[in-house]
């Protein structure tokens, strides 16, 4: 991997989040992409090329795994049952007896598709494939992957507290004191940023520290800096993940007075 590589990246600030009023954000294009036109909008066509590679190897796996199930689990069927039993604890601790079995699901699908798509991008050899523009990469390394998922993360804590505790849902604004009403809006835009942008940039830190360390000193320097970047890829899957439930979990909570 050359240190010139070009980066499926694209970060449209103004597009992030959605502000009341139209302010001048910046506009940052990183490298050359392979733009898919849909109408008006224009998508990038390597970020969903490589996010149907790691969906389409998480099908397999999961297929592959549940084929024939036996009361006595071996092999693939051994590893994605306790994968199962990880993450129902991670989602039980996080969010609660009575609530995590509804969030277990997209709690486990964030981990998977987060974990899959770091793994991926440091293992799979993706210049070996060639489009017209751009090459493939991560999906976790482009912004706009890492935003939607953040996105969905915040919908899906609002929703878990709406429909669960209906209007009563706001009070958690006015705890302790009103006064903190400003402060927990703000809490709510900077989940995501946070969220997003911790995921985006240390996959991408890793794989422009891995590119450069390849071109100034290939084969041996290299492969430390890949092993570390697989540790620290599957760590922020996990943190994502962890995180997801956590913020489910406090907007589901029950507080007694």
């Amino acid at each position: 991997m050359s240190p010139t590589r070009r980066l499926s990246d694209t970060a449209y600030l103004s597009q992030m989040l959605p502000l009341p009023l139209a302010l001048p954000l910046a506009e940052l294009e990183v490298g050359q992409h392979l733009y898919w036109h849909l109408g008006n909008l224009k998508i990038h066509g390597q970020v969903f090329l490589s996010s149907w590679v790691v969906i389409g190897a998480l099908l397999a796996l999961v297929f592959v795994g549940t084929r024939k199930l036996e009361r006595d689990p071996r092999g693939l069927q051994n590893f994605l049952e306790f994968l199962w039993d990880y993450l129902r604890d991670l989602a039980r601790e996080q969010i609660g007896e009575k609530a995590y079995r509804d969030w277990l699901p997209f709690i486990g699908t964030l981990f998977l598709f987060i974990f899959v798509s770091n793994w991926g991008g440091a293992l799979l050899p993706w210049k070996l494939i060639s489009l017209p523009h751009g090459e493939l990469g991560a999906p976790t390394a482009d912004i706009n992957t890492t935003v939607a998922l953040a996105l969905l993360v915040s919908l899906a804590y609002f929703y878990a507290g709406l429909s669960r505790k209906g209007f009563r849902y706001f009070e958690y604004y006015v705890e302790p004191t009103p006064i903190m009403v400003p402060f927990k809006i703000v809490e709510d835009f900077t989940k995501p940023l946070s969220l997003s942008f911790r995921l985006f940039g240390n996959i991408l830190a890793d794989e422009l520290v891995v590119a450069v360390l390849a071109f100034l000193v290939p084969l041996v320097v290299p492969l430390p800096a890949m092993l570390l970047g697989l540790f620290t890829s599957a760590i922020q899957a996990l943190i994502f993940a962890t995180l997801a439930a956590y913020y489910i979990g406090e907007a589901v909570h029950e507080s007694h007075h």
